[in-house]
């Protein structure tokens, strides 16, 4: 089973057929990348796994069971948070740092260094 299925995922805008009965699945423990042309939906894809936008049809389901994040913070207490592009990353962080920018793991206000590097 895998850790994290989208499956049978529509998304329409105002004239855009986004994205049309889409399904893919993500092991747990692994790097994944999806690659397209522009405006092949992949951003589009993101963002409905990660709580930005809502798909029109479809479930999404982390081990089995199916979950909604209505947005990046419900998303993020599910364990799923999205990587842009675009991220200009900073020098002076670690890898774990940057991939946790703005979404720290704190405890009683403070960084928790231990979940962090988890």
């Amino acid at each position: 089973m895998a850790f994290l299925s989208v499956e049978h995922i529509s998304k329409t805008f105002p004239g855009v057929r986004a994205l049309d009965d889409v399904s893919v699945n993500f092991e747990k423990a692994s790097v994944h990348a999806l690659m397209g042309e522009n405006g092949a939906g992949k951003s589009t894809l993101g963002k409905i796994i990660a709580g930005v936008y809502t798909a029109d049809q479809g479930v999404i389901k982390i081990e089995g069971k199916e979950v909604k994040p209505t947005d990046p913070r419900s998303a993020q207490a599910l364990g799923i948070a999205l990587v842009h592009q675009e991220l200009a990353f900073c020098p002076n962080m670690t890898v774990a740092e940057n991939l946790l920018l703005g979404g720290f793991p704190t405890n009683a206000g403070f960084m928790d260094w231990g979940k962090l590097r988890e």
